[in-house]
């Protein structure tokens, strides 16, 4: 993708890129809706992501294109400094957040500049392409000034420019591990204080994800919706975010709030002790146990927290009677979007496209199958 974007780039400006990045896309292994209430996440790097090439312009215009989606082969050129974007012009709001947030972190900015982003992530699959996106923006409009930035810093700037700007309350999760993806490992995440480290995982673990095709659209209010439940339950219990809560203190608020805000308040901390739960199980080696809880997660998404759907709970229901499969839960933000099956090396494309021809008899559609592998973070090359 590196060659294609260097010569797709010269052809639509007329001359070669100065910097190219990269940031991946991610797997929410398990930590659903955690990260804004202060909790601990785990999610993987994964080896699919996005690109961008930059030069800058002595005129001080701003010419943003991309080929989004992948593959398409359609440029849309957006001269001049840009406003808030809708329909299929949606995708410059990321890049245009970067550039709006850059200076409250110290970075200084291009005046002008040719962009061009391109990608092989499927938007709306809760794989992240949107923080993939705002990661290698950010990373090569710093690249082109020559200016440093440690990892954690760029993973702010990600989430600033989505909740800033782009209008997504989102935690650190899709940026966080956009930025520390390592190959082999998950990327751990305390939200609370800011830390990242790693987590390996065993050899035989497998990803595959089945993406429905049916995309959330977060910033439409779902997702910020869930994000205020759970902000009012913090603030009933008497604590700043939820993670500082105890199930003792959550059970004396039954009867202040509404019962949805006391599901998702119930759904987060169990969620947060199953993270505890799954770091321990992944150092002791027991995969298969670690597949018991991602299940379990899915079942208080299910029930709980109620942003999954129809199509992500038959995929799961499949998916976990299948041997070799550990365990299945929707990944990402949900309302739509794909579900994660770790699996063991039995489980392969044999087992994987009769999962998804089951579902598409009941669900009118054909999920996408994709075995994901993991990668490392974003970086410049």
């Amino acid at each position: 993708m590196t060659d294609t974007i260097r010569k797709t780039f010269a052809a639509l400006y007329g001359r070669a890129p100065e910097v190219v990045a990269y940031a991946p896309g991610r797997i929410e292994f398990i930590g659903n809706h955690t990260d804004y209430n202060g909790g601990p996440v785990l999610g993987a790097a994964i080896n699919r992501g996005t690109w961008v090439a930059l030069a800058r312009r002595e005129d001080g215009q701003r010419q943003l294109a991309s080929d989004w989606q992948a593959g398409s082969a359609r440029f849309e050129i957006f001269p001049g400094l840009l406003e808030r974007q809708g329909g299929r012009s949606a995708w410059t709001n990321y890049p245009m957040g970067v550039i709006k947030v850059l200076p409250s972190f110290g970075f200084c900015i291009p005046d002008g500049f040719d962009f061009l982003a391109i990608s092989n992530l499927p938007s709306g699959a809760g794989l992240s392409s949107s923080a993939a996106l705002e990661l290698a923006s950010a990373s090569a409009f710093l690249a082109v000034n020559v200016q440093q930035c440690p990892l954690d810093v760029l993973a702010m700037i990600g989430r600033k420019a989505e909740n800033d700007y782009v209008g997504v309350p989102c935690g650190i999760l899709d940026q966080g591990v956009s930025a520390f993806g390592q190959a082999d490992h998950l990327v751990y995440i305390d939200c609370r204080k800011m830390n990242f480290s790693s987590v390996r995982l065993p050899s035989e673990a497998s990803f595959w994800v089945f993406n429905t095709n049916t995309k959330h659209a977060l910033v439409d209010g779902l997702y910020a919706e869930r994000h205020r439940e759970c902000m009012q339950a913090a603030t009933e219990i008497g604590v700043g975010l939820l993670a500082d809560a105890t199930v003792a203190q959550l059970a004396t608020a039954i009867g202040r709030m509404p019962a949805p805000t006391m599901k998702r308040a119930r759904h987060v901390l169990e969620e947060i002790a199953r993270v505890e739960e799954v770091v321990a199980l992944l150092a002791a080696g027991r995969i298969d146990q670690v597949g018991r809880l991602l299940t379990a997660s899915h079942r208080s998404s299910q029930y709980l927290f109620e942003n999954s759907t129809r199509e992500l709970d038959l995929l799961v229901d499949n998916l976990v009677e299948v041997p070799g499969v550990y365990g299945a839960r929707l990944t990402g933000g949900g309302f739509g979007g794909a579900v994660l099956a770790l699996t063991g090396p039995s489980f392969g494309e044999r087992e994987a496209v009769a999962v998804a021809k089951c579902c598409a008899r009941h669900c009118g559609g054909e999920p996408d199958i994709m075995h994901l592998h993991t990668g490392t973070g974003a970086r410049v090359i």
